[in-house]
């Protein structure tokens, strides 16, 4: 299916970078196989041979995390042959000389060295890339999971502006959230340092507006992340926590951290439709209403924000995520007396300007884009058309920042964790499901045929999974997925908990955690 650069020089190019989207987004892959039906050109960045990878036209096999230099490579050989977008950079850009310099100085034979990837493979992805009308970047946990997750990103940013696939329809950075309404939560301020609508909490003005709002005086300093409380451990500042629709006993890295600083807690309340293994350790549990028990909205991966209607009663005792906050919050003394979800609504477009026009009787049936700024505002489809939120994009020059646990000769492989298409995040749902079991019913290790014989191991069996921070014992499947050097496992099975192994490091900046590289062992068991 592979054409040649000059037949698609006009068409559509899909750059996927870090997501296995067959497994983990099935319903954007069908979108991606449409479009590469009907012309499309494929890149494919995985460590792994994906089931999208062998669709591509261009599959680059990276070392995992060595993204940055990949993608530094792919635009140094951009300005070589002088595809970058000269009037988009001019007129739409700032710092491009920095870029510019930077990529000059690189050796692409330290690239290759970095990545493991061909300097002809890295050229013929670059011109596919920059030659194409229109270009599009897609990337999810594969990119962000690194201690350069940040950086990562950024230099995605870089590509997308050196070619000028930023300002059009069918171009941009996509990035897949990892569960369903990541993206509406982060826009409500699920985040540390924002309120809704992504405004600081460090600017005077909009943090007045809503204390005014709220009647409530509102810290000036960004909260902790996840992580930083989880991995606290005997040292965390936190003595209460409550816990909704999340799974840290499992989800989180490090799991030996996170148990510690949850025993050190004083207080644990958790909110989950069922006893997941987090809610299992808690002082209280407030079961919670399902989405079809329950009204509001769910913000998907492309800012539309979406009615969400309920269809039945709660059931039993459970009750809807905005009636469980309410009363706890009239319990602690600062009543919240909304009449309805749609009340809620708004308020957020009272206090949140890209929501400002976003109200329920405006929802039906596709929902809106934002930013929307007032009632005649139809929402958009796309960002950046005409300038950036900070005027002009700025490139920002990355460098290559190996992983925060290297291999060495006592734990040689490289452990990559992900989902498969079956199970879903920790299971708490998903592993409730007789289909699903049946399709998937436990954890599998994969590995390399030429590492399992080197080993002695046959697949099926049970062997010992090793990291500096502990073991745990899984079945193997060898197949040629996975490259030599290399292991894969999922986090779905509590009774082959992968994040016992995984690292606490993470990004300096955003705080995610390095999920995605750990430095592993393998022992074939005794039977």
């Amino acid at each position: 299916m592979t054409n040649s650069i000059n037949e698609i020089e006009h068409s559509q190019v899909i750059l996927v970078s870090g997501s296995n989207t067959v497994k983990t987004h099935p319903q954007v892959a069908r979108r991606i196989f449409d479009a590469v039906d009907s012309g499309a050109s494929l890149i494919v960045i995985d460590p792994r041979r994906s089931p999208l990878a062998r669709h591509a036209d261009v599959h680059l096999s990276i070392r995992s995390g060595s993204d940055i230099p990949l993608l530094n490579g792919m635009m140094r050989v951009i300005l070589d042959e002088n595809l970058a977008d000269d009037a988009f950079v001019e007129m739409r850009t700032e710092n491009y000389h920095a870029l510019r310099d930077m990529l000059y100085r690189l050796d692409m034979d330290e690239i290759v060295a970095l990545t493991g990837v061909s300097l002809d493979k890295i050229s013929r992805a670059a011109k596919l890339y920059a030659r194409a009308q229109n270009s599009v970047v897609c990337y999810c946990l594969g990119i962000t999971q690194h201690i350069c997750g940040t950086d990562n990103v950024q230099a995605i940013a870089n590509l997308a502006m050196l070619t000028g696939n930023v300002e059009k329809e069918n171009t941009g950075v996509d990035p897949l959230r990892g569960q369903n309404n990541v993206q509406g939560a982060c826009d409500m301020g699920a985040l540390p340092g924002v309120f809704p609508g992504y405004q600081s909490v460090a600017d005077p003005e909009v943090r007045h507006r809503f204390e005014r709002a709220w009647q409530v005086s509102l810290p000036k300093t960004a909260g902790l992340t996840v992580t930083e409380m989880t991995h606290a451990a005997s040292d965390n500042p936190i003595k209460g926590m409550f816990v909704m629709g999340e799974n840290p006993m499992l989800s989180d890295p490090a799991l030996g951290l996170v148990r510690e600083s949850f025993a050190n807690l004083e207080f644990l309340a958790v909110a989950d439709i069922f006893l997941s293994e987090t809610a299992a350790v808690a002082d209280v549990v407030f079961p919670a209403a399902t989405f079809a028990e329950k009204e509001g909205t769910f913000t998907n991966t492309e800012r539309r924000v979406q009615l969400v209607r309920q269809a039945i009663a709660p059931v039993g005792e459970s009750r809807s995520d905005l009636d469980i906050i309410t009363a706890l919050s009239e319990k602690l003394g600062y009543p919240m007396p909304y009449a309805s979800a749609a009340e809620v609504m708004e308020e957020i477009a009272l206090l949140t300007p890209i929501y400002a026009g976003i109200f329920y009787d405006r929802l039906a049936p596709w929902g809106l884009q934002w930013p929307c700024f007032d009632r005649e505002h139809g929402g958009t489809p796309f960002l950046h058309k005409y300038n950036f939120a900070r005027g002009k994009g700025r490139f920002v020059p990355t460098s290559h920042k190996p992983p925060s646990e290297p291999t060495d000769a006592e734990y040689p492989f490289v452990l990559i964790t992900g989902r498969s298409y079956h199970q879903y995040h920790t299971g708490t749902m998903s592993r409730k499901t007789p289909v699903f079991n049946r399709e998937c019913p436990e954890g599998l290790l994969e590995i390399h045929p030429l590492d399992a014989k080197t080993y002695n191991i046959r697949a099926r069996e049970m062997v010992r999974l090793s990291s500096r921070r502990g073991s745990i014992k899984v079945k193997v499947t060898l197949t040629k997925t996975v490259n030599p050097g290399s292991l894969f496992t999922t986090f779905h099975f509590a009774e082959a908990a992968v994040n016992e192994l995984t690292v606490a490091a993470r990004d300096p900046q955003a705080k995610c955690p390095e999920l995605k590289v750990c430095a592993a062992k393998i022992e074939k068991l005794e039977t």
